[in-house]
This record gives C-alpha cells, structure tokens and sequence, in this order.
C-alpha cells in the first residue's frame, strides 16, 4: 500500500491549491479524481462555462456594444448553440491542461477513481485500472457540490434541466421559466433573455439576490425587466410536468409549472436553479467517525478541520461562501494548518468580495446599507453613476453605477457596491483600500488614469464627502 503524506479528494479549486499547498511544503501527494476531467464544477458545469457563455452571447450579439453603436448593432444575427458551446470547450480544455501542468510540475501524483474511506488513514479507489488502496498522514475532502435535484421533479436532461444540463442542450429555445433567483438562476436568466429568449423568473422571496444591497437589487430587477424579463418575486413552484400545447396551432410539447398561487406557466424549457446539494456521502465518512449534515456537507472549524482532526474539508462540501475564490484560499489554509506553517494571517470574512456574473455584472465587499443600520453605525453613500464617467461611455455602458459606503465620523470605508461592466475587476480596489484601513480620502488626493472605470471611485469619494462637508 502506497503511503503520502497529504491525500486530496477532488480537483476543483479547493483541491487543486491545497495539493499545490502541500507539494510546495515539499510533502508527498497524491489528489483523486473520480469523473474523467479535472477541475470539477468550477471548470466543468458551473464557473468557466457559465462565464463562457455569457462573454460569447455579450460579443456575438453585440449586447455589450449597443450603447455605442446603436441598438441594431450584432456581430451574428443568428447564434446558435453551437457557437455559445464551442468558446466553452476551447476554454474548458485550456482549463485542463493548466490543472494537469501544474500538477506534473509540483509532483503531485493525480489518481483517477472513486475515493472511499476504509479507516481513519486509509482510502480505497474504484479507478478503472482496477481497486487499490492509499495511505495517508492528511487528508483534505474538496468534492464540491452538484445541483439539488428534488424527487419530485421529473428532470429528463432536455426540456426540464439543472445548470449541468443547460449547456447540452440542442438548441436555444424560445421561452424558458427559471425557478430560483440566486446567483445561478439570475446569471443564466439575463444571460439567455441577452439571446432573445423569453424568459420568466420564479422567486420564492420579494427579491431576486436578496442577500445584495437593495438599492443594488432594484437596479438589477429593472434592468432585467428592460430586458424583457417576468419576475414572479414571492412565489413558489407547486408542480412541474410535461404537457401538450396545440396554443400556437401545431401541437407541441411544453413544460408548465403550476404555481402555489394558481398561476400556470409555459415554456419550451424550464431550468431548476434552487440550491446544491453535497455528494460526500458516498466517500465512506463513517468510517473515520465523520459527520455530515442532511445535505452532505461537512462541519469544520476555523482551521478547516473536520471533528477528526486529521481530516480536513474545504470549498462547496463545507457550504457558504460557496465561491471558486474562497475555495481556493480555503484549500491552500487547511493544508497549512496540516502540517504547521503558522505564517498564514487571518482574514477578515468581511472582506470576501461577491462576484455575479450577470447581464450586467455586479459585485460587492463589506457591509451593505442595511447592515451598517440594523448595527447602528453610520454612514453616507457617495455614488458614482456611468454616464458620468469617460470611460464608461467609450464602452456604451451608461446605465451602471459605484456606490461607496463611508463612515460618517472617520471617513473609513465600509462598503463597496457595483453594478455595471467591469464590476468584478473594480471591486478589489475598493477591497485593497478596506482592508489596509482607507478612507474616501486616499480617493480623492491621488490621481487616476483617465479615462478609467476606477475614476468611478474618485467621483464616489467626492459624492460621499461632500454630502458629509454640506457642499
């Protein structure tokens, strides 16, 4: 039986770092992975090929243009699915080898099999070699998540589908009814009605995005409403099935999703975006004394440690935040933690930016309006809009804005909040600034590159100060 000293399940982001972690610690590693291409949902199902969708449907139909060349502006008049998955591929390969690179490079010996625990250090693989068997002093579980697929949804990978399947799909269809208003179902909902496709939003809350700050929710409802979008806010799905529709005079096959308040929706297509659901059930936890919860995932502590402590859990399987980012940075502390590098510094959650790559993009850091009131601090809003700035009319983008949060009696950053193109790249200054205790001063006595989307914060700063000066 071969012996390491660090055992990685899963080639997602958490996997992938902490394996890295541990190589350049100079300890031996071995990462298993159980489907036939690496990377996991980050490169496979979720991150890559959603953001590959949408930046192929922002330049074939030239949505991300039109404010500069005209609403008749489109690269290709007819996109069809094939155009959208082969951008995919090409990244998603690129994607592969970078994995596989990196981990030849670092000596990080990649199995591939189905990993299941047979004692406290030992694990069986179920590779198609055959069964054999590994020792080892460490372990991190990274195997992520996989979409909640509810019993009594007839899901059949063609008209009923989750995330994983929307891409397979043979064609772009005309109508589609999202269920679920979280990241996944906002992201694909803008992204497709960006295509065309006629799209209704079912959302059991009042609000699309809810944990947002709510000025910025407003703005992206409207502007998903502008795109043609029907939000059904604050209601739930009582049934989904197939039915026949002779409606357009030909009979057709449509899905209809009967709603809890006798409402009846019809679409080619429906997509389920309503939670994920963890897979480590079948790794064999008890028999190393490991708990998980009804939606298999996994306890740990601030360390990343599972109640064996030699047993460490990163990324989606531990829930919230749930992004490939923090994933990442969770993998590489809990190998760290393994084997007693203490150089790694605490970081402040707080600081976590949120990324949603919707159309149009947002993101945020710190603390949003209600927070700093519901905790009674405060605070002014200074507020940078897009057609204020150069920049942003050079990119035919006028319609999204900054807003920053700033203390009232210290001047001290407390929020950023972005909705517009470039959000998710403009948030880390904001970030930086915070995190190193920055005021909205430093925005306003250093001088930005013109025209830049980061002039917005220098606008903002002044916003916000001169609301609290009076002027």
């Amino acid at each position: 039986m071969k012996k390491y000293d660090c055992i990685v399940i899963g080639t997602g982001p958490a996997g992938q770092k902490a394996a890295i972690q541990a190589a350049k610690l100079g300890k031996s590693v071995a990462i298993i992975e159980k489907n036939n291409v690496l990377g996991g949902a980050q490169v496979n199902t979720g991150t890559i090929p959603s953001k590959a969708l949408r930046e192929a449907v922002l330049h074939l139909t030239g949505a991300n243009r039109k404010g500069m060349f005209g609403q008749s502006y489109r690269i290709k008049q007819d996109v069809a699915m094939s155009d959208l998955a082969s951008l995919s591929q090409q990244v998603m390969r690129r994607e592969w080898d970078i994995i596989r690179s990196q981990f030849d490079r670092n000596g990080v010996e990649l199995i591939w099999g189905k990993a299941k625990f047979t004692g406290p250090n030992t694990v069986e693989i179920d590779s198609p070699d055959g069964m054999q068997s590994l020792e080892g002093d460490k372990f991190l579980v990274a195997v992520g998540t996989r979409p909640a697929k509810p019993p009594h949804i007839p899901f059949n990978g063609h008209s009923i589908v989750t995330s994983d399947e929307l891409l397979k799909l043979d064609k772009i269809p005309k109508t589609m009814i999202v269920v679920g208003g979280g990241v996944i179902g906002s992201e694909y909902a803008t992204i497709l009605a960006t295509l065309g496709v006629r799209v209704t939003l079912v959302e059991g809350r009042s609000d699309v995005l809810g944990f947002l700050d709510h000025e910025i929710t407003g703005a992206f409802q409207y502007f998903m409403r502008q795109k043609g979008i029907t939000l059904r806010l604050g209601e739930k799905v009582d049934s989904i099935a197939e039915v026949d529709s002779t409606a357009s005079g030909s009979k057709q096959r449509l899905v209809e999703a009967q709603l809890e308040s006798g409402k009846t929706l019809r679409a080619e297509t429906l997509l389920f975006a309503v939670g994920r659901q963890g897979v480590c059930g079948a790794l064999g936890l008890d028999q190393v004394g490991i708990e998980y919860d009804d939606r298999e995932r996994l306890h740990v502590n601030e360390h990343y440690q599972t109640n064996v402590e030699h047993v460490y859990a990163a990324g989606d399987v531990i829930g919230f935040p749930a992004l490939a980012s923090t994933s990442m940075e969770q993998g590489r502390r809990a190998v760290c933690h393994a084997f007693g590098v203490c150089d790694v510094r605490n970081y402040n959650t707080e600081l976590f930016p949120f990324g949603i790559y919707a159309v149009p993009e947002i993101s945020m850091v710190g603390h949003t309006e209600e927070e700093l009131t519901r905790e009674g601090i405060p605070y002014e809003a200074g507020i940078a809009q897009y057609r204020e700035i150069a920049r942003c009319q050079l990119l035919g983008d006028e319609q999204g804005m900054l807003k920053m949060l700033i203390h009232q009696e210290t001047h001290k950053l407390l929020g950023v909040h972005i909705i517009g193109t470039g959000a998710t790249e403009l948030v880390h200054i904001g970030q930086a600034v915070m995190a190193l205790g920055g005021t909205a001063e430093f925005f306003v006595d250093n001088v930005f590159n013109f025209p830049t989307l980061a002039e917005c914060y220098k606008v903002a700063a002044y916003n916000g100060l001169n609301k609290l000066n009076h002027v």
